[in-house]
């Protein structure tokens, strides 16, 4: 899809449909009046009908009249006061995906209602929207169905309509916007693949592609270096599956390498590729949604690879270690004690509390290859999604000054976190252990979803942020904006992230 700017007057632009965001009561003055004008009365004749009132991310398709575009399509965002980032990126994905289905080519969106609106004006909106568009171009189906025609129309060309603007920098900020989307949509798709499709082995080969592709460097460390290295927690949950685990590093720059912020920073992701619980089974109602477990992995990947589109050689590493958590005759069982790649004895009680163990050898491994900050993103809890729901995930982390900066890069990428605290006293139940330093799920779980940050904190000495993304990781029902299946969410918050210390 190629995406233009123009800086024409939308009556004039040519296209197949023209989206008109709508905030609040239309006010038919200005360039909506004449828009209204030019299309029959069609706005108008929508708003005295109660059309234009409703949900956000609500659209209505209407005739054109004698405008440039053959149709008008009509978005609704909310009150101005409560427009952000993130709405914008959902706005122009709702509008992409009205139109499944539709013969559509030529989609244009007229910026300047928002624009007039968001902090950051038009800059802002061209980006956000061009990567709304892409996002909601996305549909998984099209994943293992052949000849599937009922998604959302496969764009040659997004126009985004900003007069009095200057086109040429709005067209470079539009073009980051898309590959954002780009990026956003490959964690998807690595995410929503099948079990059977995608194995620890079948990963590691799609991130060394991508590391060829983008000239990352790239180690993928199979079960006998990981167990000689001391990888003890990662091989716990791995050694049970007939799918060997492995651990996947990649690296943008030199090795230990400085940004311009003196960061070395690493993102971690979880690459639980199918999660039974192992010996501490799950119940069988949405087992199958567990191939989803491996999404932090496939979104440090994928942010690895958009990191070096935007920005190539920004010291970057990005640790997913990738398994599959299955009952077997190998299978660790609850009270075995392994050692840490940090050389703490972890006492593991419940099997299925996999998640946190794979990443704390992971962010050890980080530490050694010379990470200062760190990131780690993971389905690790329910608990989360009991608390947050699927459009907030939770954070924590240490010094706060770093956590501000992650959720900067969160602001910035229009996705939502909360931050929950790192309660101390909480920390003596993790020690409860008959044998070890630490167990790997309390025997009393109140306050769990804390808990397993703690045991996480236990395995890092840099400044640390975890976000669990476990409730907004998929969504389980199609809404305005997205399809059933993974978001992509975090992917554009860890690129914000990566990419502010990138040297200009």
């Amino acid at each position: 899809m190629q995406v233009r700017v123009v800086s024409d007057q939308p009556w004039d632009v040519k296209a197949d449909v023209l989206v008109v965001p709508i905030l609040g009561e239309p006010d038919l003055t200005g360039a909506l009046a004449e828009l209204d004008r030019r299309s029959g009365g069609e706005v108008r004749a929508l708003a005295e009908f109660g059309e234009l009132k409703g949900k956000r991310f609500k659209t209505t398709l209407t005739s054109a009249g004698e405008l440039g575009a053959r149709r008008l399509l009509l978005v609704l965002g909310g009150e101005p006061s409560n427009l952000d980032r993130e709405a914008v990126v959902r706005m122009a994905a709702a509008a992409e995906r009205r139109l499944a289905g539709r013969p559509v080519k030529r989609l244009a969106i007229w910026l300047a209602p928002l624009a007039a609106v968001l902090e950051g004006g038009a800059d802002a909106v061209a980006e956000l929207a061009s990567r709304g568009v892409v996002e909601g171009s996305y549909d998984p189906s099209t994943i293992y169905r052949e000849g599937y025609e009922d998604g959302p129309p496969a764009l040659d060309e997004l126009i985004l309509v900003a007069p009095g603007e200057d086109a040429a920098r709005l067209g470079k900020l539009a073009d980051r916007g898309r590959i954002m989307g780009e990026g956003a949509n490959l964690a998807r798709t690595l995410s929503n693949r099948s079990a059977n499709d995608v194995s620890p082995e079948v990963l590691a080969e799609e991130a060394w592609s991508l590391a060829e592709k983008h000239d990352l460097w790239i180690d993928v460390i199979g079960p006998d270096k990981a167990a000689e290295l001391g990888m003890g927690l990662f091989m716990a949950v791995g050694r049970g599956s007939a799918n060997p685990p492995r651990m996947i590093v990649m690296r943008s720059g030199r090795a230990g390498e400085r940004d311009a912020l003196g960061r070395h920073l690493a993102i971690v992701g979880k690459g639980v590729c199918f999660d039974s619980g192992g010996i501490s089974i799950k119940p069988s109602d949405r087992m199958d949604e567990m191939k989803m477990d491996k999404t932090g992995a496939c979104t440090v990947i994928a942010a690895a690879a958009t990191v070096a589109r935007l920005a190539p050689g920004t010291p970057l590493l990005a640790v997913a270690p990738a398994v599959e958590n299955m009952p077997g005759p190998h299978s660790t069982r609850p009270g075995d004690v392994v050692k840490a790649l940090n050389g703490k004895r972890v006492d593991i009680t419940n099997t299925d509390a996999e998640g946190r163990l794979i990443l704390a050898d992971a962010l050890t491994y980080a530490e050694q290859l010379g990470a200062t900050h760190l990131v780690d993103i993971a389905t690790l809890t329910g608990a989360v999604a009991r608390a947050l729901g699927d459009l907030v995930a939770g954070a924590f982390g240490t010094p706060q000054s770093f956590v501000d900066e992650v959720f900067e890069a969160g602001r910035r990428a229009g996705e939502r976190y909360w931050q929950l605290p790192l309660v101390e006293e909480y920390a003596d139940d993790m020690r409860d252990s008959w044998y070890g330093d630490i167990v790997n799920f309390s025997r009393n779980n109140d306050g769990g979803l804390v808990k397993s940050a703690l045991f996480i904190r236990d395995f890092v000495t840099k400044p640390w942020v975890h976000l669990d993304i476990a409730g907004t990781a998929y969504f389980r029902k199609t809404s305005a904006f997205a399809p059933r299946g993974a978001t992509g969410v975090s992917h554009a918050t860890l690129v914000e992230l990566a990419l502010a210390g990138a040297r200009a």
